[in-house]
């Protein structure tokens, strides 16, 4: 038998016992640790390994990705194990484990920005009991009776618990001066310029007070549904949650992209500078004080409680939080006086004034009747569950997206099963697995279509893609769609699909410009429409005649397209294009040319690939799917406000430089080269063009390497990437 490692005092206690400690305070399950400290040094070692790297790489995916690989219920379970292990085993803490930090490291894509107080975590508790157990912990801590009712002046502020990325916000003056990430607690990313995009972070206070404010990003139910909704048609990975969702928007390093989505903000807890003059005793004040300032604090919270008042508020918001228009996974209870606040002090990670009750995730069963396939926009066949109607997470649920076929096998869903229901990020229905014990022998297999339901041609898949689609680009199903979009995306109030569907069945709108030819008169006679109603669906159409160019592009409904490569091609097309009479006429010629001679210039684009290159030349090619739109917007009046011209980077070694990377750079992965081209200020491309001023080549090098050949655009080898970077050109480049 190995010698054990030695165990804490917590390893041996009762299994009966209310409540265990870890040796920073964190509370632990006893059964868990009972499990642990009957283990050996071998098997405690091997284990705690497995338990930290998981949880590492669980946190880089979720931090520094933002790409969750763990549910939260998962991730947490994971947490308390090695809690537990390092409870049974002391000499298993090491400063690098993962219950001694908070967050992750810092991708290096934005300067670093040095907290002036720790962004700390919190402990997290599941269940009432664990909430009572807590409640004990602090009046020990603070050495009050062990009684509730004895313990009057004890108060606590329950708040929800919103899911997005934490942030802290400084003001000097009452002015905005900077915001940042949380990090890894100590240190967060630089993302001020990000932050000034979100209409609920006040550029300017209410007083001309310097102090930080705390809170956490998010991206509202709506804007998530709809970002998901044009990825799936476009053939693109979903996004998981909403709190990823919105930490990857605010992480661009182009704040339009984060203009670009809705992202609001929550804020908590408030450090000014001048706090003890103003004479603020509690967070229940601190609360009040921030949103006299002008911040928005969420209303849906409630002080002066016991720890049966708290448990009551968590019961209440257990169903009710379905009903907000933004995702909570929970409740964040606070000691309210912030002397006993000081009094209990805090441990490595997290405060012993706080703890974070998470609701428990919320699955149901049901009956998958059928799976029938939806035709997109872009012809894209989504085969979609009909269930037996269930409520999950607050709303009846009777159909739910199951994305394509190869998510079907790999599922192994068929039809007659018994699901597993729920909602991704409480919004999205989403079918998580089939219950083949349940199976009675009755249920089939279910296979894509070899012709489309709606128009009868033949159902296509994409060579090595897991898209299927309906090529006939006159499709009932796609036209309907296309315009759909459009009608949305340019914002045209009123245009709902009852309406659409009328004007397209009667042939009033059979090109997007058809839209802005349509008189009142017209429209009057829609079925349901009298002449107020017909001049209000007017306006709004005449409204939306001058929009942002890059409103317009993603309004087109290309492949592959949306908000981000929008705006990455409204900026590209606004310094090619010179402003001035006929620029839409004159921007879709250069998309027409590019598109049929030189479809490469596309990847010029920041983010931009061979695959969405070849989207956008098959679509404004001469014969594609665009040809002559934007002249038929043009011709019915529609314009453009174009966006600012980039200024290229002031300073840098290679400011204003264009640098394509192609073979293998030691040292550098593909990232950590583009990477560092940005910090020298040079724009990192993806294809080569006259545009080009170097080309770095490393074994490997294939087509990029011969076209920067017969253009003469120098070649630097690898080994003199590192000159480049300082600003050096290698003599043999």
């Amino acid at each position: 038998m190995a010698r054990r490692l030695e165990q804490g005092p917590t390893g041996t206690g009762s299994p009966d016992a209310p409540e265990a400690l870890g040796l920073d305070g964190l509370p632990v399950d006893p059964a868990l640790i009972q499990a642990a400290a009957a283990l050996d040094e071998d098997a405690a070692t091997k284990r705690h390994a497995e338990l930290a790297d998981q949880i590492e790489a669980a946190n880089k995916a979720y931090y520094e990705a933002d790409a969750p690989l763990l549910t939260d219920a998962e991730y947490d379970q994971l947490f308390r194990q090695l809690v537990a292990l390092e409870a049974a085993f002391p000499a298993l803490v090491t400063p690098a484990s993962p219950t001694q930090r908070v967050g992750a490291q810092l991708g290096g894509t934005f300067d670093e920005v040095r907290h002036r107080r720790p962004m700390l975590s919190l402990s997290n508790a599941f269940s009432h009991d664990e909430l009572r157990a807590f409640d004990a912990r602090v009046r020990r801590g603070l050495a009050l009776p062990a009684a509730p009712e004895a313990a009057p002046d004890l108060r606590y502020v329950a708040e929800l618990k919103i899911d997005g990325l934490a942030i802290t916000l400084r003001y000097e003056r009452g002015r905005f001066a900077q915001g940042a990430t949380r990090g890894d607690g100590f240190t967060g990313e630089d993302v001020t310029a990000n932050l000034r995009t979100i209409s609920t972070v006040p550029t300017r206070l209410r007083e001309g007070v310097s102090l930080d404010v705390r809170g956490e990003v998010y991206m509202p139910k709506s804007e998530f549904a709809r970002i998901n909704a044009e990825r799936e048609e476009q053939g693109l990975p979903l996004y998981a949650n909403p709190r990823n969702s919105g930490a990857g928007s605010l992480r661009q390093k182009d704040p339009s992209i984060t203009a670009a989505r809705q992202l609001a903000t929550w804020s908590y807890q408030l450090i000014e500078d001048d706090a003890e003059a103003i004479g603020l005793a509690s967070q229940s004040e601190a609360l009040a004080r921030m949103e006299a300032l002008g911040f928005t604090v969420n209303p849906n919270r409630d002080s002066d409680l016991d720890i049966e008042g708290v448990i009551a508020f968590t019961e209440a918001w257990r169903e009710a939080r379905h009903e907000l228009p933004y995702e909570t996974d929970g409740v964040v209870v606070k000691v309210d006086a912030f002397e006993q606040q000081g009094r209990l002090g805090i441990v490595s990670r997290a405060p012993r004034w706080a703890i974070a009750y998470k609701f428990p995730p919320e699955q149901v069963e049901t009956v998958l009747e059928d799976i029938v396939p939806y035709v997109g926009r872009t012809g894209t066949l989504t085969p979609v569950a009909h269930l037996t109607p269930t409520k999950v997470a607050g709303s009846t649920v009777a159909r739910a997206t199951l994305h394509n076929l190869d998510e079907v096998r790999r599922k192994d869903i068929r039809v007659g099963d018994h699901v597993i229901l729920q909602k991704a990020g409480d919004v999205i229905p989403e079918v998580v697995r089939s219950l083949p014990e349940k199976r009675t022998g009755a249920e089939r297999e279910w296979d894509m279509p070899a012709s489309c339901p709606v128009c009868g041609q033949p159902v296509v898949r994409d060579e090595g893609a897991v898209r299927h689609y309906c090529a006939n680009p006159l499709c009932p199903a796609r036209v309907g769609q296309e315009f759909g979009h459009f009608a949305a995306a340019m914002d045209i109030d009123g245009a709902g699909w009852a309406v659409l569907s009328q004007l397209l069945q009667r042939g009033m709108v059979k090109r997007r410009g058809d839209f802005f030819r349509l008189t009142v008169e017209d429209l009057e006679t829609l079925d349901r429409f009298a002449r107020k109603s017909a001049e209000n669906l007017h306006r709004a159409i005449h409204k939306v005649r001058r929009r942002p160019l890059e409103r317009v592009i993603a309004a087109l409904g290309i492949p592959q397209v949306g908000w981000t490569t929008a705006i990455e091609l409204a900026h590209w097309l606004a310094t090619e294009v010179p402003s001035g009479d006929d620029w839409l006429v004159r921007a879709a010629k250069l998309l027409r040319d590019v598109a049929a001679s030189e479809p490469a210039r596309f990847e010029e684009l920041e983010g931009v690939g061979p695959t969405i290159a070849g989207a956008l030349a098959t679509w404004f090619a001469p014969g594609g799917p665009g040809e002559g739109v934007l002249e038929d917007l043009a011709d019915a009046g529609v314009e453009v406000e174009l966006p600012a011209l980039r200024v290229a980077a002031a300073t840098g070694p290679l400011a204003g430089k264009s640098v394509v990377v192609t073979g293998t750079i030691e040292g550098f992965s593909r990232e950590e080269a583009e990477s560092a081209i940005r910090a020298a200020g040079g724009k990192p491309a993806g294809s080569v063009s006259r545009k080009t001023d170097f080309v770095v080549a490393g074994p490997g090098a294939g087509s990029k390497l011969a076209k920067a050949e017969e253009l003469g655009i120098p070649v630097i080898p690898p080994d003199g990437f590192a000159s480049l970077l300082a600003g050096q050109v290698p003599n043999d480049g």
